[in-house]
């Protein structure tokens, strides 16, 4: 999948999102189907087309899920991204104030990881182009940057944000670990067959 890393970050989260199982099975925050889109006049930036891909909890491959706009939607006092298949026009997934999430940029890339419970939902957005990535990672930190907890009550703010990069820490120290193994097995098996054919060479 092109030039992607395999890694996700992003500070923080979905307007009232809920979660439910998609065509492959994997929990993902959405929009409930009640929520009607709001007027295109309501969103703070053009939609951006990206290519959509998913990393499920403890897989280390990325899925194509296909192209998407995301745009910027206000709900009353806060704003959320919404992500919506260009296909059937479905949402595949919504970022908000009450996501736990972490983002970053990557080339054209925007990674972002979500956590859920323990475990780590990766979501990553390519985009045409640069400006389009930084606009859209803007975008997301602006919907998901959570203002009121953090003038309120900023020592919470900064426990959730603690806890939210020691999970996808931890998450990607574990995918590490898998690779690794997995290298080491094939070397192992390299290894031995190469030395099978030594014999048999000599015999």
């Amino acid at each position: 999948m092109d030039v992607m890393d395999e890694d996700a970050v992003m500070a923080t989260s979905s307007s009232f999102p809920h979660r439910v199982p998609d065509a492959q099975g994997a929990m993902s925050h959405v929009v409930p189907s009640s929520s009607a889109p709001l007027p295109a006049g309501t969103r703070e930036f053009r939609d951006v087309q990206v290519k959509v891909h998913i990393r499920r909890p403890e897989r280390d491959s990325w899925v194509y899920l296909g192209r998407a706009l995301v745009s910027q939607e206000i709900v009353g006092q806060s704003s959320r991204v919404v992500i919506r298949s260009m296909t059937s026009g479905k949402v595949m997934v919504s970022f908000g104030e009450v996501s736990d999430l972490q983002a970053e940029k990557r080339g054209n890339f925007v990674v972002i990881g979500c956590v859920e419970g323990s475990r780590v939902v990766s979501w990553s957005l390519n985009a045409l182009n640069n400006s389009d990535t930084l606009r859209l990672l803007a975008s997301i930190e602006l919907a998901c940057y959570r203002c009121r907890v953090a003038v309120i009550d900023p020592r919470t703010h900064a426990k959730t944000r603690r806890r939210i990069e020691r999970i996808i820490k931890d998450d990607r120290r574990r995918r590490h670990k898998r690779r690794k193994d997995q290298d080491a097995m094939v070397d192992a098996f390299s290894r031995q067959n190469l030395d099978e054919d030594d014999l048999e060479s000599n015999s």
